[in-house]
């Protein structure tokens, strides 16, 4: 980590570390738990130096078992705790979707409003670390599907580190995904750096004449994208859904209305991806607004290849964004 005058660079593993230790520190009610996040320091490294710090009691290492410590979380959270549970990749979130989608999800509404599920769930997502077909999942359109789930993608080093403030005092589930390509991404983050909202899509660079719209891992090659189109002359909006569930549906329609052209970027695939609920709702909502088709980048829908060249290949990049774009442009 280095800092100058009130601006630090640090990597998105260190930014999400800050959150967790800020939480831990404010709130006794908070505690973390998931396989290898304490004496391990996490899969990832996100937790090193948590359980050091506050203790076995606060930071817990779990069972190999899914279905039971989500199952813990959620019980935990009912009885009026702030659990923060770790998920090691997404595709293990699969072993606890009966917790995650028929119990977290629904009891506030069965209930009558009696009981709330204050529970976060911090989830690492994506490929680009060749870590093979099975834990290079981008799976976040199907949690976003779910009513009563909140769904969350930080991809700048401020929403990692401010997210997790606000989840916790969110009286329903939220889903936190962080994507796994980006840990060891560095960045600038404020010396003051704290909460933010996760309500509501942000736009990370104005443009005329193309939107391009972007979540997690495909903002950065989206502002590639833009970099490269605007040394041809080609003025690119980029957008940062930031949230999938709730969808921030007004801030993507009025970027389209001032360029009039739309493209969409997904590390999923295309089909039913989060990408495909972008488009249908601009279709419904502004399709007398487009001058041009709307063009879609996703990952290639094959298994997600473990040979690096042959990864890259499958998903979104900076290039295809621009082509994508000079297209919309015609």
């Amino acid at each position: 980590m280095t800092a100058t005058a009130g601006i630090r660079t640090v990597t998105f593993r260190e930014a999400f570390r800050e959150g967790l230790r800020e939480a831990l520190a404010t709130d006794e009610r908070v505690f973390l738990m998931g396989e290898d996040v304490g004496r391990y320091g996490g899969c990832f490294a996100v937790s090193q130096g948590l359980l050091e710090e506050f203790g076995e009691e606060r930071v817990r290492d779990t069972p190999l078992s899914e279905s039971a410590f989500v199952g813990a979380g959620i019980g935990a959270a009912l009885g009026g705790t702030r659990p923060i549970v770790e998920i090691m990749t997404v595709n293990f979130a699969l072993l606890a979707l009966d917790q995650i989608v028929n119990n977290a999800a629904t009891l506030r509404h069965m209930s009558g409003g009696q009981f709330s599920v204050p529970l976060v769930l911090r989830i690492p997502t994506g490929p680009g670390r060749q870590l093979g077909a099975q834990h290079s999942h981008t799976l976040e359109g199907w949690f976003a599907h779910v009513p009563g789930l909140r769904v969350v993608a930080p991809a700048t080093h401020a929403d990692a580190r401010g997210m997790l403030a606000a989840a916790l005092v969110d009286p329903d589930p939220v889903l936190i995904f962080e994507q796994i390509g980006l840990y060891g991404v560095r960045g600038e983050l404020s010396v003051d750096a704290g909460p933010v909202d996760l309500d509501g899509a942000a736009v990370r660079q104005r443009g005329t004449d193309v939107s391009v719209v972007a979540y997690g891992g495909t903002l950065a090659p989206a502002l590639d994208a833009a970099a490269e189109l605007a040394a041809e002359g080609v003025s690119a909006e980029v957008v940062d859904l930031r949230a999938l569930r709730p969808l921030d549906s007004s801030t993507v329609l009025e970027s389209v209305s001032r360029t009039h052209r739309l493209v969409v970027v997904d590390n999923a695939w295309r089909s039913g991806g989060p990408g495909a609920e972008v488009v249908a709702r601009v279709a419904e909502l502004a399709l007398d607004q487009l001058d041009a088709p709307v063009e879609r980048v996703g990952a290639v829908e094959v298994p997600v290849p473990y040979p690096r060249h042959l990864e890259e290949a499958a998903l979104p990049s900076a290039s295809q964004v621009a082509a994508a774009a000079r297209r919309a442009v015609g």
